[in-house]
């Protein structure tokens, strides 16, 4: 049985009569004692006993009407629960990232976001790169990518992704012919990095300052097409992930190399407020990030 003639037994129930059941269902009176008809011919047994001010249900009728209650009551509050559903499914997303590399994954998944959640409006908050957590903390931001994992109450973590950090270089420089380099390596080198200070680069943190190695000079570049051209001109040595430099045109003269014997591996972690964890527009977030940077 179709919804509308559930409603249109229910009204007549609750008015007693045609004509203000009529005008409640923006119907004429003729239209709906044609649907009437047909739903009683349909099932084969009359719903109302007629007369001219007050129609009355019959014994199948009321059962009919009890039916109509209970369905048109459970969908009415499904739609209102969908409502409040569709409701917490808008808001702001202000995302960092602890390391200037991720940047250059976003904004492709961010298209992506904009054409299928067009109600969840997604910045990237460039200046918190150096404090992401501290700017999680005090709501300045709402998800953050880190490379450690934040031991705080107030913090939900997720992992997201491991990669390995190589050194670039021009082939003709003089330890392109090592199979990997040592933290020594580093000591008389320009080491290029994106920007300052040294406790967010992750070769410096990870690598270097576990070996007490200093670098003779380091220069920060916050563009990487920049930074590249320098290690082209084999001006320095510069360490990225191999997906970060995906979307570059590389030239053959340069060359990747490991960083310690087995590699420098870091995981990234992507992190967001407890309290949050009830927002629906936040957790479609998460989701289809989680679907596009996990392993």
């Amino acid at each position: 049985m179709e919804i509308k003639y559930l409603k249109l037994i229910q009204t007549i129930a609750e008015e007693g009569n045609i004509s203000n059941s009529a005008d409640r269902l923006f119907l004429t009176q003729s239209a709906l004692s044609h649907q009437l008809k047909e739903i009683e011919e349909r099932l084969g047994f009359k719903i109302f006993i007629r007369s001219r001010n007050n129609w009355k249900l019959t014994e199948e009728g009321k059962e009919l009407y009890k039916l109509s209650q209970s369905v048109l009551k459970e969908i009415e509050d499904r739609l209102i629960k969908i409502k409040d559903i569709r409701a917490g499914s808008q808001g702001t997303i202000r995302i960092s990232t602890e390391c200037y590399t991720f940047y250059h994954g976003l904004p492709e998944f961010i298209q992506k976001m904009a054409l299928l959640y067009p109600q969840i409006d997604i910045r990237m908050v460039v200046e918190a790169t150096h404090h992401p957590v501290s700017k999680l903390l005090s709501n300045e931001l709402d998800i953050s990518i880190v490379t450690a994992r934040p031991e705080n109450d107030q913090l939900e973590t997720i992992e997201l992704f491991e990669d390995e950090i190589f050194a670039v270089m021009h082939r003709e420089h003089k330890l392109a012919t090592k199979p990997f380099l040592e933290g020594m390596d580093f000591l008389n080198q320009h080491l290029i990095i994106h920007s300052f200070p040294l406790e967010t680069v992750s070769v410096y943190q990870l690598f270097l300052k576990p070996h007490k190695v200093e670098p003779v000079k380091i220069t920060a570049i916050p563009l990487t097409e920049v930074a590249l051209e320098l290690v082209q001109a084999n001006m320095g040595i510069s360490c990225f992930p191999k997906w970060a430099l995906k979307s570059f045109k590389l030239p053959e003269t340069l060359v990747f190399k490991s960083l310690g014997r087995l590699g420098l591996k870091r995981k990234h972690y992507l992190v967001y407020r407890s309290e949050d964890s009830s927002k629906k527009y936040i957790t479609d977030f998460i989701d289809n990030i989680e679907d596009e940077f996990s392993l």
